[in-house]
């Protein structure tokens, strides 16, 4: 596992009164932003390779975005978004396995076929899980999104012999535990329910994750996720907005 990180001094984020950073420069830019966890994978991944000095966060207001930033930067206006070799590449998941690929650093995906088979299982998943449980937050919540941590959880007892989906610390997680982290404040704040009652895998996961220097430097502080979820998935009960428009 990669040695302790160095926390770093965050930049402050970007809004709409400010200028835009100079493009292709030659400077690579991981276009983010602190609450996203979209974004969050990537800034694991980032950390996690000990790339703090290779790859630079510029941290975007996403309720003030800048007009740059959709209209020099990249179009789709959404993060996380690198800005590497003279294009910009986005697109969560695919920017984990990109970074990984394009930059030294400890591996995050297996060599070993069977966990490699069994990553890409999980990682075909990931977009149903947050389906299953953002789903449920318009419904009675913990009644119809059980079923979602029971799957992370029969998943977590694939490899007996390691703590994390497969056995070490790989993508994967990466993957999973922003969600995971916001899930699991949500629902014990809004619904009174513990994702890891009756889950001893999943929680001992969970306690895991927490001692990885490359995620601790990333979570957001609890109490102003949970006030901004609330307000967000409070918006969601009574519009019936779609789950995948909600961080």
């Amino acid at each position: 596992m990669a040695s302790p990180a160095v926390v770093e001094s965050l930049p402050p984020s970007l809004n709409s009164s400010a200028e835009q950073p100079p493009l292709f420069d030659g400077t690579i830019k991981l276009y983010t932003c602190y609450t996203c966890p979209f974004a969050q994978r990537v800034w694991i991944t980032r950390n996690y390779k000990e790339l703090q000095d290779k790859i630079k966060l510029v941290p975007l207001n996403l309720q003030d975005r800048p007009a740059w930033y959709k209209e020099k930067v990249y179009p789709i206006n959404k993060v996380p978004a690198l800005e590497h070799n003279g294009k910009i590449i986005g697109e969560s998941l695919d920017l984990i396995k990109y970074v990984d690929s394009n930059f030294e650093g400890p591996s995050l995906f297996p060599d070993d076929p069977e966990k490699k088979k069994f990553g890409e299982e999980l990682w075909s998943y990931v977009d149903e899980f947050m389906k299953v449980v953002y789903t449920s937050f318009k419904g009675e919540g913990p009644k119809e999104c059980g079923s979602a941590f029971n799957h992370l959880e029969s998943a977590l007892g694939k490899f007996e012999d390691g703590l994390f989906f497969l056995r070490q610390f790989s993508g994967v997680d990466i993957a999973y535990i922003p969600f995971v982290e916001r899930f699991q404040i949500f629902l014990s704040e809004v619904w009174k329910y513990d994702i890891t009652a009756g889950r001893p895998k999943l929680a001992a996961w969970i306690e895991e994750m927490n001692k990885i220097d490359a995620y601790k430097q990333t979570k957001t502080d609890p109490i102003e996720l949970v006030e901004f979820y609330k307000k967000r998935f409070t918006v969601m009960l009574l519009t019936q907005t779609r789950c995948h428009e909600i961080f």
